[in-house]
């Protein structure tokens, strides 16, 4: 029987994936009026547990309750009406219709009369429901393909909130939004506690986790490893029960910064391209130029433009000082990889494999001349996956099952596979766990050691700060501050540059 004073229980929960157990026993007790913490490192079982709750897939053993009757949701829809609710990290809206019916997917009877569906009627009732959460600059009617990746994430927050959650499940959606959709998040997450349900809020960064949480519920591996209350909270004591061990090594960068190579590797010069205006950057040979700014301040559309990905409408990119970066193709060819902000739907192919991921970039170096050797990118792939340590069956593992992190470290070894000399990354440790994001840090001070040049593009200034040689910011498009390592960096001059 559940505790009675949970609005939420499960008790004995068993998850497994052929020979993986994502789940092993797995408790949980939540309260009325409470937004409680769900963290561990990527493939720790936080998210499968938490579709399981929303009722995106089924659970092998163990029980569920909600306001003291047995949970077990048939699917999604049959959650939401219930009560429970999820917004996911990557994207949960369904392209090719409009926004309103996005908001009202599952629900779209409301809005019928006479056999017909009234979609005045259910427009206005999407403009409510996202007025409810104070966005009033989304046509409800327009089709959700016209927003960006952000807008859609604060339609699903309507959709998700419309319905009144008793339990609300956000699962790693603040990577997905601006300082201004955080703020809007987290006031809903606030609204949800204080009129007694409950929020279970997954994230990975741990500053977060104890700012905005009542109590923490961590997981290892599939099996529960604590559960804090607030006063009990340190960083320290959090990623020991994550990771079971000491981070090994540092975290950042150590050193203090050198002089910059004086070769430069990758140029553009008075760019205007969208938010950018007539920005000129350098990056030189085994650097690490650091590219920051708030949200909309241009620089996601810098790296696009850096790797070739979008045409800039004045000015142009050059690689080494001579050769003008065409198209991505070119890029790619020349040795320039680009790891994109959106993961899922710019940085991989998730319905294909491990293996297809990996070659895809090396087909043409793999087999010169005839048909394409399977037997050379089964190889080629598992030297890299290997070498990387990405956790998968094998190499035919389709990406879609992999955690995060584990996605993450295939879209980086497609490139180093590649032996590309010069990467632009663009947010590469967004929705990583805490053991996963020092492995990258060490991987990216490992490549500027071997002459690699990087370009690290982020909206965390601490990972800026710890990481780069040189920081450029950005605001409204320009530049807007240039500030080196050598000489000294902290967030209140940087934050100076940005607002």
């Amino acid at each position: 029987m559940q505790n009675e004073n949970s609005l939420f229980c499960a008790k004995g929960i068993c998850k497994s994936f052929g020979p993986i157990h994502a789940l092993v026993n797995f408790d949980i007790s939540i309260p009325a009026g409470e937004i409680r913490g769900l963290v561990g490192e990527n493939g720790s079982g936080k998210s499968t547990f938490s579709s399981i709750a929303a009722g995106m897939q089924k659970w092998d053993s163990g029980v569920m309750y909600l306001n003291g009757q047995e949970y077990s949701p048939a699917d999604t829809v049959d959650a939401m009406s219930k009560g429970v609710s999820m917004v996911v990290q990557e994207q949960g809206t369904i392209s090719r219709i409009s926004i309103a019916a996005n908001i009202f997917f599952g629900k779209e009877a409301m809005f019928v009369q006479h056999g017909i569906l009234n979609v005045r009627k259910m427009n206005q009732a999407a403009k409510k429901a996202l007025e409810d959460i104070g966005v009033t600059d989304i046509n409800p009617a327009a089709m959700i393909d016209t927003l960006s990746f952000e807008d859609r994430k604060l339609v699903e927050l309507a959709r998700a909130l419309y319905v009144k959650p008793k339990i609300w499940v956000v699962d790693e959606t603040t990577t997905a939004l601006s300082v201004s959709g955080r703020e809007i998040l987290y006031r809903l997450m606030n609204k949800v506690r204080d009129e007694g349900g409950s929020v279970i809020f997954i994230s990975h960064d741990i500053d977060e986790i104890m700012d905005k949480c009542d109590s923490l519920t961590i997981l290892r591996d599939g099996v529960l490893t604590g559960n804090l209350k607030k006063e009990e909270f340190s960083a320290d004591t959090i990623r020991q029960l994550m990771i079971g061990r000491e981070l090994s090594g540092h975290y950042y960068r150590e050193d203090m910064g050198e002089e910059i190579n004086p070769k430069v590797v990758l140029e553009a010069k008075n760019v205007t391209s969208g938010m950018l205006q007539n920005a000129t950057v350098q990056l030189h040979q085994s650097e690490i130029l650091g590219i920051g700014g708030l949200s909309d301040c241009g620089m996601h559309e810098l790296g696009k433009v850096l790797y070739g990905l979008v045409r800039p409408s004045a000015g142009e990119v050059l690689k080494d000082g001579t050769e003008k970066v065409r198209d991505a193709a070119w890029a790619v060819k020349h040795g320039i990889g680009y790891v994109s902000k959106n993961r899922d739907t710019e940085s991989m192919m998730p319905i294909c494999s491990v293996r297809d991921n990996i070659c895809l970039p090396s087909l043409k170096d793999l087999t010169k001349h005839g048909p394409i050797s399977n037997k050379k990118q089964k190889k080629h792939a598992e030297v890299w996956a290997r070498r990387m340590e990405v956790k998968a069956d094998s190499v035919a593992t389709f990406c879609n099952t992999l955690s995060g992190g584990n996605k993450q470290k295939v879209v980086l070894a497609k490139w180093l596979g590649k032996g590309t000399d010069i990467l632009i990354l663009d947010c590469p440790t967004r929705g990583i766990d805490v053991g996963t994001k020092a492995a990258i840090y060490q991987l990216i001070e490992q490549l500027k050691n071997e002459g690699k040049s990087i370009v690290l593009i982020s909206e965390e200034l601490q990972e800026l700060i710890g990481m780069s040689d040189r920081i450029i910011l950005l605001k409204d498009g320009k530049i807007s501050g240039e500030f080196y390592r050598r000489d000294g960096l902290t967030e209140s001059k940087l934050i100076e540059k940005m607002v």
